[in-house]
């Protein structure tokens, strides 16, 4: 791949991206067709430049884009029975967090020195954190995880260092961009869920 394709390829992966997290923070379906489109374009990316651990995640991504576009698909009903109930807004209590937080530095710990020692990846150890922690994040995202804006801003901050280290700077700028609509996403959520919580206390 020349310099000229992948630096197209990268774009356009970028703006579908961005256009990812906005329709995510706003909780439309139609996020999960970007998220498909712009994983099968990084995966070309990140496969010329050596970043082994970001490949495979982009097919990761894929097929999360499948089941995240299932998860949020709007309830259906037949006559005055509903079927299946539109996916709500849920919050994890602190020691899961904590637990997962441990297990994913045991596992990047495990699988960066499995890439160190097997193959030419660059930046294992942070390549393999930044890769699992995502993993976790994209699947709180489709149950609809409230924290997962959390995760995803830490993600996307150390993230920043590793694209750096590859001279991918329109990428870099993808993540910037990312932190900031990460915040909005955190409180147009975090907003949705108190009022639920709220409509649900007043039915009560």
């Amino acid at each position: 791949m020349n310099d000229t394709l992948q630096l197209i390829l990268e774009v356009l992966a970028v703006l579908l991206a961005v256009t990812y997290l906005l329709l995510a923070a706003r909780q439309s379906i139609l996020c999960w067709y970007a998220a498909g489109v712009s994983s099968v374009l990084f995966l070309a990316v990140f496969w010329q430049v050596g970043l082994v651990m970001e490949t495979g995640l982009q097919i990761y991504y894929i097929a999360m884009a499948f089941y995240g576009w299932h998860c949020w698909r709007m309830p259906r009903s037949s006559g005055s029975a509903q079927i299946r109930p539109k996916l709500a807004i849920r919050v994890w209590p602190l020691h899961r967090h904590l637990l997962l937080f441990i297990f994913l530095i045991l596992a990047s710990w495990l699988v960066g020195w499995a890439l160190d020692s097997w193959t030419q990846a660059k930046l294992p150890y942070l390549d393999a954190w930044t890769s699992l922690a995502s993993v976790l994040a994209t699947w709180m995202v489709a149950r609809k995880i409230l924290e997962n804006w959390l995760y995803w801003i830490l993600i996307d901050s150390v993230s920043i260092y590793l694209y750096l280290d590859r001279e991918l700077y329109v990428t870099v700028g993808l993540f910037v961009v990312y932190i900031v609509i990460a915040c909005g996403g955190w409180y147009s959520w975090l907003a949705t869920h108190r009022e639920n919580q709220s409509s649900a206390r007043v039915k009560t």
